[in-house]
């Protein structure tokens, strides 16, 4: 039996639950998490996605729009990040990230097939918040 690393579900829950962000009335993550989450670089997610676009129809990735990208970078400033965090976060992004919805991360598992994405997938799907799958705009 190998040696796998162990996660520890409800943290990973947890974590996903805070990178949750609202975009176009759904719940999201973007692609930096997503990559964070999975143990991939954000470049090489991207790039799976591009290469198995098929998989990937309207409603489960977008790029965010250039007023979305403004107003999710403007939220950073006003969160509990911290200044080296922050930094980070500004200098990391030259472009709109892309935006994966509950079913484009459902498509990213048969995608990225390691161990991690196996247990990051169960824990998405554990992931209550996730479930509802759209915001109450009202």
């Amino acid at each position: 039996m190998k040696n796998q690393q162990s996660v520890n579900p409800l943290v990973l829950t947890s974590e996903i639950k805070q990178k949750l962000i609202t975009v176009r009335g759904q719940y999201t993550l973007l692609d930096r998490d997503v990559a964070a989450l999975y143990g991939v670089e954000t470049k090489a997610l991207n790039q799976a996605v591009k290469r198995n676009a098929e998989r990937f129809p309207d409603g489960y990735v977008f790029q965010l729009s250039d007023n979305e990208f403004s107003d999710w970078k403007s939220q950073i400033v006003t969160s509990n990040l911290s200044k080296d965090d922050e930094a980070s976060i500004r200098m990391g992004l030259r472009r709109a990230p892309y935006a994966f919805t509950e079913k484009g991360l459902y498509m990213l598992a048969t995608v990225l097939r390691s161990d991690r994405a196996i247990r990051t997938t169960l824990a998405i799907i554990e992931t209550s918040l996730m479930t509802i799958g759209r915001v109450d705009d009202g």
